[in-house]
């Protein structure tokens, strides 16, 4: 077992500026670590100290970290030993070009790790499906009996902490955005095995629209592989990485699709989009060696991801669905289809209630509305320019419709015409931002009002 002495000296007294603290505990997580090595710590972060009030009491005991909130100083960026930045940090932020143009190494902190750790890296992307599919993989990993630990963009955990707990060739499992793996591409490293589920529009606000940005980041998962090591994905995605990255790869390469799920297996979860991250996690199943009945077992043991098609309830005859993870609307489409595979367009009357909308990451609606006519019955509408969008889209006299500014109110909307066998579903297709202080924030007000049903 690898102890923290051993990393004590890589950070202990030096400068490091930790841009992005954040509500969701990874960055708490990091600044911790990085304090108790005994680093001289700069925390910087837009948000005021009044909106990180819960994560600055979590680092209140320690006297070597110095707090910039409210705002960014180009002065926060010079003269230190390293940067380390969070997710979402503009692609063209002055603060991080300042550092690089004085050739002070910047850094994300999951990257950090896996360049300090000697461990076996399985990481999981793509724009819908890699968090079920990193989470069948620990449920069948945890039925295998086998040693690992879990890391990358996990709700409330740091990654950089575990190098406390691991040793030498450890499996560590990974979720990894887009964001995190900018942090790969600036290391030159990619997992030992690697899946890369789907690509398809998101984050464009961030990326400017910029397809090729989005994608090349990305592509991090699999760029920097060596000989021996694994890409698992869908012929899909292979099309567009044999398009413009073929000559650059080294690993094996293997496809999977849902034909790989056996039909006699009997998973909990809903859905082709589900199916499809069931076959991703049976391919790295087999990769490790693990034995195919121990994979039945995992798979059917997995009751899904909190937050994604999550069934909270089901009260006086209707279900209520906490979706609020589908931040873009292929994931919104994929939870309509998976609870109403056909559209009812004859006597019955469509039996969803949908909660939708919200902030816009630069995506497209026309998609999303016309898969809800056979479906929706009633939509209401998170406050936002991608509702703005999803207004303009709709025919007149289409469906119900109400916009709202809080989750109570959506809720009371909800409660007005929920009939028995009615699912009420909470799946924007958007971002929660203005409203909510993230997704997570927006589907727990959703829970903790159903379990008060």
């Amino acid at each position: 077992m690898v102890q923290m002495t051993d990393y004590v000296n890589h950070f202990k007294n030096k400068k490091i500026t930790l841009m992005g603290l954040g509500l969701l505990g990874r960055g708490v997580g990091d600044a911790k670590f990085l304090a108790e090595c005994g680093a001289d710590l700069l925390v910087t972060d837009l948000k005021t100290e009044e909106k990180l009030k819960f994560s600055l009491e979590q680092l209140k005991k320690f006297p070597n970290i110095k707090y910039v909130l409210g705002e960014h100083r180009l002065e926060d960026f010079l003269g230190r030993d390293l940067v380390i930045k969070s997710a979402g940090i503009p692609l063209d932020s002055p603060y991080i070009k300042e550092a690089e143009k004085n050739n002070i190494p910047v850094k994300m902190s999951t990257a950090l790790f896996v360049t300090l750790s000697n461990t076996k890296i399985i990481g999981v992307t793509g724009t819908k499906g890699k968090s079920t599919t990193t989470h069948l993989i620990e449920s069948i990993l945890i039925e295998s009996g086998q040693k690992f630990f879990l890391g990358g963009n996990v709700r409330g955990l740091a990654t950089l902490p575990l190098l406390n707990e691991v040793g030498e060739g450890d499996i560590v499992l990974m979720e990894l955005d887009s964001w995190q793996l900018q942090g790969f591409g600036y290391d030159e490293i990619s997992p030992n095995i690697s899946v890369f589920t789907n690509l398809m529009n998101d984050h464009m606000n961030y990326y400017k629209g910029n397809m090729d940005q989005y994608f090349n980041d990305k592509a991090n998962i699999f760029r920097y592989q060596k000989e021996g090591d694994v890409l698992i994905t869908s012929s899909l995605v292979k099309k567009n990485i044999d398009e413009k990255f073929n000559k650059e790869i080294k690993s094996k390469i293997i496809t999977t699709s849902t034909l790989d799920v056996p039909e006699n297996w009997k998973p909990i979860i809903l859905g082709e989009h589900n199916k499809e991250s069931i076959a991703f996690a049976i391919k790295v199943s087999e990769v490790l060696g693990i034995d195919r009945e121990i994979i039945k077992r995992g798979v059917e043991t997995f009751k899904g991801v909190p937050g994604r098609l999550e069934l909270i309830r089901e009260v006086k005859g209707f279900k209520y669905y906490n979706d609020t993870t589908a931040t873009t609307t292929d994931a919104a489409i994929a939870a309509l289809q998976s609870l109403l595979p056909r559209p009812d367009f004859g006597k019955k009357s469509p039996n969803i209630v949908l909660l939708a909308g919200g902030s816009d990451k630069n995506l497209v609606f026309e998609r999303f509305v016309n898969e809800m006519k056979g479906r929706v019955k009633k939509l209401i509408l998170f406050k936002g320019n991608a509702t703005d969008k999803i207004l303009k889209l709709l025919e007149p006299n289409q469906f119900d419709f109400v916009v709202i500014d809080s989750m109570d109110k959506a809720f009371e909307e909800a409660q007005k015409v929920a009939e028995e066998g009615d699912i009420v579903l909470l799946s924007p297709g958007a971002t929660s931002f203005g409203i909510f202080k993230n997704e997570f924030d927006r589907g727990d007000q959703f829970v903790e009002l159903v379990n008060k049903l």
